[in-house]
């Protein structure tokens, strides 16, 4: 008889420390690159860009990967976590943090510079600017991956900025296919997505069970201005469960021939979308991996998103999760 699974998910990506600041669209005038996506810079220019603030920004968990991990372990699934921490008091807080949820701590690889840190910028229409040195997060080499950093898991879940270290994507992938988990993976950014398109469409035709999209992130993948229900069939056509999130008006959901519209949970007190869409992939996940129909799943992930842009930063307080839980419970 096969053993059981110890855990329901690993998530894998960068433990980053996230720096959490309300700023002016003025401000961004003078941020280099793009608003709304993620860039990396080094640990100069992220002094430098925190220089800039008016006063010192507040500190949260994040990650994409470890957002969802997190509020997946919140919603009842037994969660660990992959990815490589720093030498500082920001990873020993980081760790922490986790195991006092309950995220088994035990998978995170240990690196000798300071932590991953990101800054996000948060404007007034609550869109958020990232700009990520990664430190010790970026030190992981595949050859610290194997197929025992995956045993006893059931799912894994990737986020996409992994992807730009190709190398330590393919590894990552090939030992959690080889240790028998199902894998997810969250194209993460428009950026990521326009850097390795071809490696993505042949990583959906070696084997991908789940992919997230956003809005941005569908249309670059596809290079086209078709209706987000279109781009979810195109995408569930490369033989995944297609999860395509757009926002305030909901989500598509495709597998197969099947087309499901997720109906949007309306908030009218948004202050800021970093991490919405870890926690809605945390909602489907932790919907999916139990055997729920994808439409109840979605449904769940837009209860979880929806709340999350509600609070500063990618962790929903602990006072308003508790209720939050409840009321999905019920969906069940």
């Amino acid at each position: 008889m096969p053993e059981q699974p110890t855990y329901d998910l690993i998530g894998i990506g960068s433990p980053v420390m996230d720096l959490l600041a309300s700023v002016s669209d003025e401000h961004m005038i003078n941020v280099p690159g793009e608003k709304g996506g993620m860039v990396l810079v080094d640990a100069d220019e992220m002094k430098a860009l925190v220089a800039q603030l008016a006063s010192a920004p507040a500190t949260s968990t994040g990650g994409s990967a470890a957002n969802t991990t997190l509020n997946a372990n919140r919603l009842g699934l037994k969660t660990t976590f992959l990815g490589k921490l720093g030498n500082d008091d920001f990873a020993r807080i980081y760790r922490e943090r986790f195991a006092a949820v309950g995220v088994d701590p035990s998978r995170f690889k240990h690196g000798d510079h300071p932590n991953a840190q990101c800054l996000a910028l948060v404007t007034p229409d609550t869109e958020r600017t990232m700009r990520t040195c990664l430190g010790a997060a970026m030190t992981l080499s595949p050859d610290e991956i194997s197929v025992e950093d995956f045993r006893g898991c059931r799912h894994a879940h990737i986020e996409g900025y992994l992807v730009f270290n190709r190398d330590l994507a393919d590894a990552v992938l090939s030992a959690a296919r080889a240790a028998g988990c199902t894998v997810s993976l969250d194209l993460a950014s428009f950026e990521v997505v326009g850097a390795s398109r071809d490696w993505l469409f042949s990583q959906f035709k070696t084997g991908l069970d789940v992919v997230f999209a956003n809005e941005d992130e569908i249309k670059a993948l596809y290079e086209s201005d078709e209706s987000y229900d279109l781009l979810a069939r195109r995408l569930a056509g490369e033989g995944v469960v297609a999860a395509v999130k757009v926002g305030k008006d909901g989500a598509w959901i495709a597998e197969g021939d099947e087309l499901h519209r997720i109906e949007p949970v309306t908030i009218s007190d948004a202050i800021d979308t970093n991490g919405a869409g870890d926690s809605w992939a945390a909602g489907f996940l932790s919907g999916y991996i139990r055997g729920h129909h994808h439409s109840l799943s979605g449904k769940i992930g837009s209860h979880i998103g929806a709340e999350t842009v509600r609070h500063i930063g990618p962790i929903i307080p602990d006072d308003h999760f508790g209720p939050l839980a409840q009321k999905v419970a019920r969906f069940i």
